[in-house]
């Protein structure tokens, strides 16, 4: 991945994706703390990964809450980028990464309440949050999210887990770890 500001270094001609920009993922979890979290905050690394999966397959997000029986609203469909099958279900590797970029930016805040982080947005982070919302790049992404919350924002990151494992057999559980997920 790369940041905005290393793109010069991009030969022109090089295709890029936005999926390669570590910018647009940290805004995207910007988004996820500030819509799906409570108070700002969401308690959990799993539970974090599990909204994230939702938010960025829409597909697997509307057979999920039939399947619940959780009533959706309708949303546009986007596909964002891809995950990978791990050990706790779908998984983007670059959490890490860019979880970390946002600490070191200051727009979040990083503890432990016994073995569970939470990942709460600073003062500035609420700041590029409400500026993100009011972008019209990001309406759609921020309808799903909203979606996402009223279906699922009151789950536990285990319990999100255990359901995603149950519905989605052939599509995650059945893969091997590591291999690509896609709708």
């Amino acid at each position: 991945m790369k940041s905005m500001q290393e793109l010069s270094k991009v030969p022109a001609g090089m295709p890029l994706l936005a999926d390669d920009i570590v910018e647009f993922h940290a805004a995207r979890l910007l988004l996820l703390l500030g819509i799906c979290g409570v108070s700002n905050r969401i308690k959990g690394l799993t539970k974090l990964a599990k909204l994230d999966f939702f938010v960025r397959y829409p597909e697997f997000f509307d057979k999920a809450a039939a399947a619940t029986n959780e009533s959706i609203r309708s949303a546009s469909k986007i596909v964002e980028s891809s995950m990978v099958r791990y050990h706790y279900g779908p998984w983007d590797k670059r959490y890490y990464e860019i979880l970390a970029y946002l600490r070191s930016r200051g727009l979040i805040q990083i503890t432990q309440e016994k073995n569970t982080y939470v990942f709460e947005l600073t003062s500035l982070g609420k700041a590029k949050v409400n500026l993100l919302k009011k972008q019209l790049a990001y309406n759609t992404l921020c309808e799903q999210m909203k979606r996402v919350k009223e279906a699922f924002g009151g789950k536990a990151g285990s319990t999100l887990k255990n359901m995603i494992y149950k519905i989605f057999q052939e599509e995650v559980t059945n893969r091997t770890l590591d291999e690509v997920i896609e709708p």
